[in-house]
């Protein structure tokens, strides 16, 4: 059984999915800062792909600098607010700390981080002004994180900027597809509201930028383009049964729960396909909807790319692993899910473990179709093929993100977006 209830209210929804890194006080944030070594080579740094100075801002939220410490933040990182919630900082800086060489407990890096940011935001404190016109204007295809760091920086240069976004609301998978208890969306639309505040650069709602003749118009109207479009729609399985209703992929169904919160109608028992962390995102979210959570994976507990404290999570909350187990066929009654044929892969016996939902954890489509038209090369794994200025085969495109490194952290999206803008500043200097 769940070690949650079915969340009827939203009052039970934001219960459930209690922020993991909840926001620090003054005096917690005072005394954790307190512990940090500032050690002369840093290894917190080298280990953040922004490259954040981790014990600069650790020293000046110490000396009750705040607003000094959030500025050292957004130097390196615009989404500083969000990588501080969203980001396995236990695997990365948290994870680089000296004091994982002792018996003692890592300083929180990532809290400590969006405490000073949090701050800035919530005190509309600006710290940056649009560089002066140089005349050339950038179009940014999606509003996600690459995007969104790179027309920062690029408006720091004096470009003008216009962001096209597909969806209704910016932040990509930080609004659309990140657990609910790792970030709120008031806190993701917030911290996108700071930057555009501050750097001027203009969004596009709704447009989806599909066609060739949709290519051509930005083409003839920008200097260049930046391609920050993530990946698509969870891939298919290709087993039979999986056009029955209740299969569902994972960063879909987070998406539907970031905005339906607790009117999604989750059922007694899900089945959660993958060994990732996104699968491990769906299992915890699953289980804190009231379900009883089966994580079915084809290898070893050992052998999968999650990180040890996602599965960890995502047993706190009840979810149980099955593995050496691959899917075979979604059985179904009336048209739903009543249960999934299972393979295992040590003997090949095959079974069915009953279930109301089967959620698909097992990667995400490229959009491919787009880039084509735009006569952009791919590499074998069908991600957009890039130099070291994250420029294309297409010499007027750049791009960064989930779209090239075919599925990272927020924070890689973030470095890589800001990257580009100087490959974009190379190219029309």
């Amino acid at each position: 059984m769940s070690e949650y209830k079915k969340p009827q209210s939203e009052k039970d929804f934001s219960k459930n999915f209690a922020q993991i890194k909840p926001l620090m006080s003054d005096t917690e944030a005072y005394y954790e800062s307190s512990r940090c070594l500032f050690c002369y080579d840093a290894p917190c740094v080298n280990a953040c792909p922004t490259g954040i100075d981790i014990p600069l801002f650790i020293r000046q939220i110490n000396s009750k600098n705040e607003m000094g410490a959030a500025k050292t933040i957004y130097d390196s990182n615009f989404l500083g607010h969000a990588c501080g919630k969203v980001c396995p900082t236990e695997v990365l800086c948290e994870g680089a700390c000296v004091y994982n060489n002792t018996d003692v407990k890592p300083i929180e890096i990532g809290r400590l981080q969006s405490f000073a940011t949090g701050k800035a935001i919530r005190t509309n404190r600006k710290f940056y002004l649009p560089g002066k016109s140089n005349g050339k204007k950038v179009a940014v295809i999606g509003a996600g994180p690459a995007g969104i760091s790179c027309a920062c920086e690029l408006r720091m240069m004096g470009f003008d900027v216009d962001v096209f976004e597909a969806k209704e609301k910016p932040s990509g998978l930080t609004v659309h597809g990140v657990a609910p208890y790792k970030i709120t969306n008031e806190e993701a639309l917030a911290e996108m509201k700071y930057l555009q505040d501050q750097f001027g650069f203009h969004i596009t709602y709704c447009k989806s930028i599909q066609s060739k003749e949709d290519l051509s118009t930005l083409e003839n109207n920008y200097d260049a383009i930046f391609i920050g479009i993530g990946l698509g729609k969870t891939s298919d399985l290709k087993i039979k049964g999986e056009e029955l209703e209740n299969v569902i992929g994972a960063v879909e169904f987070a998406e539907q729960l970031r905005t339906k919160h607790h009117q999604v109608n989750v059922p007694q028992k899900v089945v959660v396909l993958g060994g990732g962390n996104t699968a491990m995102d769906a299992a915890s979210e699953a289980a804190r909807m009231g379900a009883e959570v089966i994580l079915a994976y084809r290898r070893t507990k050992e052998e999968m790319p999650a990180y040890d404290f996602e599965y960890e999570l995502a047993k706190s909350v009840g979810a149980k692993g099955l593995f050496n187990v691959t899917p075979v066929e979604i059985i179904g009654e009336n048209g739903k899910v009543s249960g999934i044929k299972l393979k295992s892969t040590s003997d090949g016996n095959e079974f069915i473990e009953n279930c109301n939902w089967v959620i698909k954890a097992t990667g995400q489509s490229k959009q491919i179709d787009l880039l084509r038209l735009a006569g952009i090369s791919l590499d074998e794994k069908g991600r957009i093929a890039v130099n070291e200025e994250f420029q294309t085969s297409n010499k007027k495109y750049f791009a960064a993100g989930d779209a090239v490194s075919g599925g990272q952290e927020v924070v890689n999206a973030v470095a890589n977006g800001k990257k580009a803008a100087w490959g974009i500043k190379e190219f029309l200097k």
